[in-house]
């Protein structure tokens, strides 16, 4: 497969058009702005980069890239699967990853399968992801830096319709965020399960208290 091919693939499946649903979810960024913690550009990039190198983001990549290798074996994504599941701090972030993972799943088998793949049932979005791209021999590299890049760029979607920051200020976020994005991605292509840990508390409890919110936009 070519390079084109598999960036045409990734610009798809990750893009926010495609049906996965992913603009419903703040990842618990709702609460934490409606709490004031995020009040400006600089907040929301403080925000975006303690989840990056220290939080679900991190985490994430790294079970994605897991799947990306064991895409070929339904015991080891399973047990992905639930480990991924296991470290989800609170339930609305569980209906975040297993939906949009099943959406995802449901939606990227418009694209003939080279390899078949038996997903878990939930299965979370990272895992998903990380083993449908194995499965279409897509780089694990390319994969991680799609995949980062999205995750930010969501977030970041979040802060503009809501902080508001304003289009511009959310643009500078993303371009401040490129060379963390790339090189978090390369640590993840080398990392293992035993790499992943994450002390992003205040987003931890963010994300649990967002079901508490007496008025909300966003499910998670």
């Amino acid at each position: 497969m070519s390079a084109a091919s598999d960036l045409q693939k990734l610009l798809t499946w990750l893009s926010p058009a495609f049906p996965v649903g992913a603009f419903a979810w703040s990842a618990g960024l709702e609460s934490a702005i409606a709490r004031s913690t995020v009040i400006d550009g600089a907040t929301t990039q403080d925000w975006i980069v303690g989840a990056l190198q220290h939080g679900s983001m991190r985490t994430d990549a790294i079970l994605l890239a897991a799947a990306h290798r064991q895409t070929a074996s339904q015991e080891a994504l399973q047990e992905l699967s639930d480990l991924c599941l296991a470290l989800v701090p609170a339930r609305e972030r569980l209906d975040e990853t297993t939906i949009t993972g099943g959406s995802f799943a449901a939606a990227v088998t418009a694209w003939p399968m080279p390899l078949p793949v038996e997903l878990p049932s939930p299965c979370p979005y990272p895992i998903a992801v990380g083993a449908m791209a194995g499965a279409h021999k897509i780089a694990l590299d390319a994969v991680l830096l799609a995949w980062l890049t999205a995750s930010v760029h969501s977030q970041v979607s979040v802060a503009v319709r809501l902080v508001p920051i304003g289009q511009s200020d959310g643009l500078a976020i993303m371009a401040a965020l490129e060379a963390q994005i790339a090189a978090l991605a390369a640590q993840c292509e080398r990392a293992t399960l035993d790499d992943i840990g994450s002390v992003a508390y205040a987003a931890d409890i963010a994300q649990m208290t967002h079901e508490t919110l007496t008025t909300r936009i966003f499910r998670s």
